[in-house]
């Protein structure tokens, strides 16, 4: 399986996160990484290189900070460009039928207060709907995100321990819970187990 990362941070050299889990996924070799700010300084987006990467790649990560409920500009912008009408969805817009689609997200508020009840009011699987349906949409398979709360907090030494849970989460072949239960169920099916 080959794995794309998609980084969008428009201020990596702050981030203490980020940074962490870019110099994780770079250091693996088991990940493409490919830098929106870095590569698009001007955000001039070039839409047929960003479909070619796509199309070389079957798990699409998004690894972004959330600011404001949601995700930076250019990742926004991105999606917008990229996943165009024709192309990703629409009449002949398949391309991207069958990709996975994962999300890695740093919170810089706590995990409570992403509830019913806590100070932001909502869930982060309720603030990323919209990606949800952008894979639908286009046909991909929206897998469990990995998700970091308290990331204005973090310790070092919890940041570093993130990162390598993150590249555990992104390579894991059993992320999409569809083929965790066909090995669950091809097991209890060769030891004479049942529901």
């Amino acid at each position: 399986m080959k794995i794309l990362a998609i980084v969008t941070h428009p201020r990596l050299e702050q981030s203490r996160v980020n940074r962490c889990w870019l110099r994780a996924l770079e250091a693996s070799g088991a990940v493409t990484v490919h830098n929106l700010y870095q590569r698009y300084p001007d955000e001039l987006i070039n839409v047929e290189a960003e479909q070619e990467l796509l199309l070389q790649h079957d798990r699409l990560v998004f690894q972004f900070p959330v600011y404001w409920y949601r995700a930076p500009y250019l990742l926004l912008k991105w999606f917008e460009q990229v996943f165009s009408y024709g192309w990703a969805y629409g009449p002949g817009g398949r391309r991207l039928q069958g990709k996975e689609m994962v999300l890695a997200a740093s919170f810089g508020g706590p995990a409570e207060s992403y509830q019913a009840g806590g100070y932001n009011n909502y869930s982060a699987s309720e603030l990323f709907k919209p990606f949800q349906a952008t894979a639908n949409l286009v046909g991909a398979r929206y897998l469990p995100p990995f998700l970091l709360f308290g990331a204005v907090a973090a310790t070092d030494e919890r940041i570093e321990q993130s990162a390598q849970a993150y590249l555990r989460h992104i390579t894991d072949p059993e992320l999409d819970p569809q083929v965790a239960l066909g090995r669950l169920l091809s097991e209890m099916e060769h030891s004479g187990k049942s529901l």
